[in-house]
């Protein structure tokens, strides 16, 4: 419970319409996509930077936690109130498109911004931001930048730490950082723009993005591929890029994906598909088009696809999209709870690495339906389990971690550290490298009040 007198402070700083410490507020900012619950003690809306500069100011000055927050739509805890304190929401106020300036291909924003508005807004001047989440629709940029969010476009176009020229953030002590440049290069100083993406909120607090933006692409179709095993498909994978394909998407789906999307949704495959291809290319020629295509079905072909498909028209491209896009909501037939883990591998490692990560599914008695980023190695690992063996499966959980950082991978390429993965940190840095971030932590938030307990640096009290 927070001190009224504090309350008194904040409510002076940015209007009683704009702070709320009732129960309903604080459940309604105490969970985002894991769905664990930590309840805020309060909810404050910044109209403008000065605010955050005067809430920061006064929090560090009394010892106050912090949490920032945009959307709430992350998978790993990053935007919890793990040890309570006050959550710092920015999409009430701080979500306006500040600029687009169409001869630099330059978006400036505030972190409250949607991804998918912003998108809408430059495709009409004709231009392109492609970090593509699955949750562009309501997902802030804020938010995006601060767990460097990938997407489906990241097989040709990158993610969202490629887009990021410069930004200002608000340190605990009030000083403004203005980091990075609205140039192609710069290499002056550190690179504290760089730093502060994917930090989760545990440095600064983000209160504008300078973005880059590109012309967008005249032409674009989507194709299909249909695999005996997913051993051929993802062999499929690093063999025709390393061909010269670029495709804009690479997904793939497992046979158990495959499985459960016939049974649960009436999905047209074939029942004996081991594995699905599915993505786009693009280009502003329809040559890069056709070129792009036949590379990628000879490729297929060539390591074993039964099938190769391409949309005649948006609704066909819809049609092969939709087993992609539900492909999450359909695995709950084996199991009741899904442990969701978005480890990330090179691309020549996908068919070790599913394989051994099936094995691990047969020594605990688990199904693990995979799917995700095939372009980009970036697979979505699903253990399936009862809610009675959640013991088990975090066992599961931690040995595919260990896997995957041996074969040179990661244990998130999109979706963060937050709470979720802070307890598994030490599997993929040593103890010096663990010490150099609580370093870095310290030199920017020296009192320890910005989102702690995330990132394995702190635990939750």
């Amino acid at each position: 419970m927070i001190d009224k007198k504090h309350l008194k402070v904040f409510t002076d700083i940015v209007g009683k319409d704009n702070i709320y410490d009732d129960k309903a507020h604080m459940i309604a900012y105490s969970y985002d996509a894991t769905r664990t619950r930590f309840e805020p003690d309060a909810v404050i809306f910044p109209r403008h930077e000065q605010d955050v500069q005067d809430i920061l100011k006064y929090c560090n000055q009394e010892q106050i936690i912090i949490t920032p927050r945009g959307a709430g739509s992350g998978f790993t805890g990053g935007a919890l109130p793990a040890n309570g304190g006050i959550i710092l929401a920015m999409e009430k106020h701080m979500n306006k498109i500040l600029e687009i300036d169409t001869e630099n291909m330059v978006a400036v924003v505030q972190p409250g911004v949607l991804n998918m508005d912003l998108q809408k807004h430059v495709e009409e001047l004709g231009l392109f931001y492609p970090p593509d989440p699955a949750s562009e629709e309501y997902s802030t940029l804020g938010g995006n930048v601060s767990e460097n969010a990938g997407g489906m476009r990241a097989a040709k176009y990158g993610i969202t730490k490629d887009y990021v020229m410069a930004l200002r953030a608000v340190r605990t002590n009030g000083d403004i950082i203005r980091a990075g440049k609205r140039t192609i290069k710069d290499v002056a100083g550190y690179n504290v723009a760089g730093m502060l993406i994917a930090s989760e909120g545990t440095l600064a607090v983000l209160t504008e993005l300078t973005l880059k933006l590109i012309p967008k692409p005249k032409y674009k179709k989507t194709y299909m591929s249909v695999f005996p095993s997913v051993d051929n498909a993802m062999n499929a994978v690093f063999k025709s890029l390393s061909s010269g394909a670029n495709p804009v998407a690479m997904e793939f789906l497992d046979k158990l994906v495959i499985q459960a999307l016939i049974e649960k949704l009436g999905v047209n495959l074939p029942q004996d598909a081991g594995g699905v291809l599915v993505g786009d290319v693009d280009g502003n020629v329809p040559e890069e088009i056709d070129f792009q295509l036949q590379t990628l079905e000879q490729s297929f072909k060539e390591n074993g696809a039964k099938e190769f498909r391409i949309a005649k028209d948006e609704e066909e491209a819809k049609e092969l999209w939709y087993a992609r896009r539900n492909a999450s909501q359909s695995i709950t037939i084996f199991g009741n709870k899904k442990l969701n883990e978005d480890i990330s591998v090179p691309r020549s490692m996908l068919p070790k690495a599913l394989e051994e990560i099936y094995a691990i599914g047969d020594k605990y008695g688990f199904k693990i339906p995979c799917f995700g980023h095939a372009g980009d190695g970036n697979i979505h690992v699903n253990v399936m389990i009862d809610i009675s063996q959640i013991e088990e499966g975090h066992k599961a959980i931690e040995e595919i971690f260990q896997l995957v950082v041996d074969m040179g991978g990661t244990l998130s390429g999109e979706h963060g550290i937050g709470t979720s993965k802070a307890p598994f940190m030490n599997i993929a840095f040593s103890n010096e490298e663990l010490q150099l971030f609580r370093d870095i932590k310290r030199a920017f938030d020296p009192n320890n009040i910005l989102n702690p307990a995330k990132m394995g640096l702190t635990t939750v009290k």
